[in-house]
């Protein structure tokens, strides 16, 4: 008998939806590749984070997730307090005087382990992408059989590999646009209000919950 795809492929076509949207993952994400600011790096972190919250969710988690809302609760005041001091620094850094140096190397422009750990945060720490991927899903891919299950899984996280390695490194094409200090300030504030945006709305549903 034919295997059956069409989990794989609407696994890949939802990932893809939840994914590719303004959020502060891909914010930062777009932000370092325009730096070329280890993208490798970011994008394997970025992916692997999807992947492992991914499999976390279709593995049942999601189901205990929805089961205790305190969990919730706090998950949204933690992602909401890093989203305000990491959205402190994009304003800050909008105040400072900088341009895209083409020819500076990632070791110049960056300390890997900070951003290393930023990654990580924005991956394992973020209450949207928790909610996305763990929660929601989660819960899709329980309502399919066991086989076709691990395909739905598949499929959203090949989306989401293939999603943040073509942003970080196709943030390149974007590079001509950032030779001005005045495009680096314009996206400092832009990603500060995505952040502080983001931090309010996870405040906002902690509060209500």
């Amino acid at each position: 008998m034919s295997q059956d795809f069409s989990p794989l492929i609407q696994g890949f076509g939802l990932g893809a939806s939840l994914i590719i949207a303004i959020g502060a993952q891909n914010a930062f994400v777009l932000r370092m590749g325009l730096k070329r600011q280890h993208v490798f790096v970011i994008a394997l972190l970025s992916s692997l984070g999807d992947t492992i919250l991914i499999s976390l969710g279709v593995g049942g988690l999601g189901t205990i997730i929805s089961a205790l809302p305190i969990l919730s609760i706090v998950a949204s005041w933690g992602g909401a307090a890093f989203l305000l001091v990491y959205g402190f620094r994009s304003f800050k850094s909008a105040l400072q005087t900088e341009k895209l140096d083409a020819h500076a190397t990632s070791e110049e422009t960056g300390q890997l382990r900070e951003v290393i750990l930023s990654v990580l945060a924005f991956s394992l720490l973020n209450p949207h992408a928790i909610l996305d991927t763990v929660v929601l899903i989660g819960s899709i891919g329980a309502h399919y059989p066991s086989g076709e299950r691990l395909l739905f899984g598949l499929g959203t996280i090949l989306a989401s590999f293939a999603w943040f390695f073509a942003l970080a490194y196709g943030a390149r094409w974007l590079a001509p646009l950032f030779r001005s200090p005045w495009s680096w300030k314009i996206l400092d504030c832009f990603v500060g209000c995505v952040m502080w945006y983001i931090a309010g709305t996870l405040i906002w549903n902690a509060l209500h919950l």
